[in-house]
């Protein structure tokens, strides 16, 4: 029996019941042709006939107005999505186990009873009756289906595609906003809720194998044709995550001191790390992207980092390494540890100092800052002992202000990174001496999803989605999602010559009938 209500197909096994050989995991194509055969009238006479009907009545209308065609494309839209439905439902039907007893990866099973489920696929919602099963030996164990775990279901509602499209699209979106895509695009329209809790329950999957996966990712990377350097860098940016401070409690102990609460209270800091493939002349070709949440010196991620940076010089030992960052933190003494390769100050960073100095000179805008900055910028960047030639300039205005507070921080920070700055060496040797590439990161890895408006992050939610997110931004969306899908894969077998030894009550004796 079929039946379409309201943009759900409910799909019944006893229609579509497929015949399964004894060790078979997955439907076979022979099984998937014989559910087709066997559902085939009953799908041309409701859904092609249907749409044979629609096209026919819409052509001897000849109404041709814009309005009448968007009804049209809409309609015939609607109609072929019922259409794959009864084919999708139809399929997973068909790829259900009846059996007394089968075994799911190595746990014996035995079966309980038939129920019909909800199951979201890529064309929409259908009901399929499916049988389920359970380890009988384990008084705590769930029902199992079968069904699900021979298909990949994703968390007992997702069809694999269906769960692939919802979460690339999460990433990108909130919850909300994708709700409203897919009723828009008419396919399937998972709710809110629903798109809200796929994400954590994929990253929960994820972490929890999280070193095993990163080590197959690793040895997919293949280093991009014309590349002669890469380029680390190492930098945070802060979100609303739980486990700040209160805002509130900030705010109110500013208060109580009689002064104005400064910066971003609840925020916690976000790690990101890019590592750039760059060709002779130090631009950027391809990137891998990585994002943490919260975590102590940002452990997890420089472990990551440096596992990747080793193996990527281990497969082209050519390769040149750079290492670019700003000054902030403990990120250069992490770079450190990493093989040989200059460390970078970021250039639009030194710039930034140079004219901050300038501007605490001659005054913000000024035409002596602007013909003043240009001129150092140009020799740091173009000549040997530009980062000489600049410190001294600096030096000098110090002299000329002692009291110009931004002018001796300037000076203290140029001087510091010193030895970081041999730009005109560095372009000639094509090495990347900006730090554009893992500063874009923080933006578009972190800030452009976890900092809109209103926002506010578990460490759980925050982590699924910047490791999606980096998958998604590294070209690594595909691979990574096989590698979660899997997990919702089982080995199912039928189990053969069953004998029944569960205990059975006792018939109460018939009473004898008097005559």
């Amino acid at each position: 029996m079929r039946a379409v209500d309201g943009g759900m197909t409910t799909i019944s096994i006893a229609t579509a019941r497929s015949t399964h050989a004894p060790h078979s995991s997955r439907p076979s194509p022979e099984q998937v042709v014989r559910a087709a055969s066997e559902s085939r009238r009953a799908f041309h006479d409701k859904v092609l006939d249907g749409i044979r009907e629609f096209l026919e009545a819409h052509a001897m209308q000849g109404k041709t107005g814009p309005r009448d065609f968007y009804d049209f494309e809409k309609e015939l839209h609607a109609r072929l999505m019922e259409a794959e439905r009864e084919v999708v439902g139809g399929v997973m039907a068909a790829s259900d186990v009846e059996a007394d007893a089968i075994e799911i990866d190595g746990v014996a099973c035995r079966r309980v009873l038939k129920s019909a489920e909800t199951y979201m696929t890529a064309a929409g919602a259908v009901r399929v009756e499916r049988w389920l099963y359970k380890d009988r030996r384990n008084p705590e164990a769930h029902a199992i289906a079968a069904m699900d775990k021979r298909l990949g279901i994703v968390e007992d509602f997702w069809t694999p595609r269906a769960a692939e499209q919802a979460s690339w699209v999460v990433t990108q979106m909130t919850p909300q906003k994708a709700e409203n895509l897919f009723e828009r695009v008419g396919n399937m329209e998972p709710s809110k809720s629903s798109l809200d809790r796929l994400p954590k329950e994929l990253g929960d999957r994820w972490e929890r194998t999280r070193e095993a996966n990163e080590q197959v990712l690793r040895d997919a990377i293949v280093v991009p044709e014309g590349a002669q350097s890469i380029a680390v860098s190492l930098d945070g940016v802060l979100a609303p995550v739980d486990g700040g401070n209160s805002p509130t409690s900030v705010r109110n102990a500013a208060a109580a001191e009689g002064r104005l609460s400064k910066g971003p209270a609840g925020y916690r800091e976000m790690g990101c790390a890019t590592i750039s493939f760059c060709d002779a002349k130090g631009d950027l070709i391809s990137a891998i992207r990585f994002g943490r949440g919260p975590e102590h010196k940002k452990t997890t991620l420089k472990e990551t980092l440096a596992k990747d940076v080793a193996h990527i010089l281990s497969l082209q030992p050519g390769l040149r390494l750079c290492k670019v960052a700003d000054a902030g933190g403990d990120n250069w003494e992490f770079l450190d540890t990493l093989p040989d390769g200059p460390q970078i100050l970021d250039f639009f960073h030194a710039t930034e100092k140079l004219s901050e100095a300038v501007a605490a000179a001659y005054g913000d805008g000024t035409m002596e800052t602007r013909h003043t900055f240009e001129r150092l910028r140009e020799r740091l960047l173009m000549e040997d002992n530009g980062a000489k030639v600049v410190i001294d300039a600096v030096a000098r205005l110090r002299q000329r202000f002692p009291r110009r507070e931004a002018i001796a921080k300037a000076l203290n920070y140029l001087r510091k990174n010193r030895h970081r700055m041999r730009y005109a060496e560095w372009k000639r040797a094509g090495y990347m001496i900006g730090s554009g590439v893992v500063e874009a990161a923080c933006k578009t890895l972190v800030a452009q999803r976890l900092k809109l408006s209103g926002m506010r992050w578990g460490t759980r939610g925050a982590q699924a989605i910047l490791t999606m997110r980096g998958w998604d931004q590294s070209e690594r969306f595909d691979a990574a999602w096989a590698l979660v899908a899997a997990t919702y894969h089982a080995e199912v077998h039928v189990i053969a010559n069953v004998v029944d030894i569960t205990p059975k009550s006792p018939k109460p004796a018939r009473k004898s009938r008097r005559r």
